[in-house]
C-alpha cells in the first residue's frame, strides 16, 4: 500500500469517526401539556407548585415571577450547536395568585443585534510607570501615625 492511499484511507477514516459525533442535548424541565393545561389565572402560588413543580428560574428580588423552560439543541463534532426547540413558559403572581400566564417558543425569539457604539472612558489612561508602580511607597503597614492617642 502506498504512502499517498495510507493517508487517503486516514483521512477517510478520521472524517467518518468525526462526522458519527452527533449529540441531542435536552436542557430545562418543561412540565408536561396535560399539565400545562389545568394552569390558569387566579390559582395560587401553592397550586402552581403542586401542578407543576419547582420553576426553573424566579427573579433575584421577588418570587413573583417563575420560568419553567426547556430546550433542545443539536451538536454535531465542530459545527456550532444549533438550537432545535425551546419553549418556555411565564408565570406571574400578584399577592401569591397568577395574574398572567405568557408560553413562547423558538419562533417567538428575537434575534438581537448587537451595537456597535462604544462608550468613551472618562477617566485618564496610565503609563506603564505609574499603573505598575504608582502606588510604591503609599502603602503603610500600621497606619499612618495621625490618630495616636496622647498619653
Amino acid at each position: 500500500m502506498s504512502i499517498r492511499n495510507l493517508l487517503f484511507l486516514s483521512a477517510l477514516l478520521l472524517n467518518t469517526a468525526c462526522s458519527s459525533d452527533l449529540f441531542i442535548e435536552h436542557n430545562g424541565n418543561m412540565p408536561e401539556d396535560r399539565y400545562l393545561q389545568r394552569l390558569h389565572v387566579g390559582q395560587s402560588k401553592e397550586e402552581v407548585y403542586e401542578l407543576l413543580g419547582a420553576p426553573n428560574l424566579t427573579t433575584a428580588l421577588s418570587d413573583d415571577h417563575w420560568i419553567y423552560m426547556s430546550s433542545t439543541i443539536r451538536r454535531v463534532a465542530f459545527e456550532k450547536p444549533k438550537e432545535l426547540d425551546r419553549d418556555v413558559v411565564a408565570v406571574t403572581f400578584n399577592n401569591n395568585v397568577v395574574t398572567r400566564i405568557d408560553k413562547r417558543t423558538l419562533a417567538d425569539a428575537n434575534k438581537i443585534k448587537i451595537d456597535s457604539d462604544e462608550t468613551k472612558a472618562t477617566e485618564r489612561e496610565q503609563g506603564f510607570f505609574r499603573k505598575y508602580f504608582g502606588g510604591v511607597g503609599q502603602y503603610q503597614m500600621f497606619g499612618d501615625g495621625k490618630n495616636k492617642k496622647e498619653m
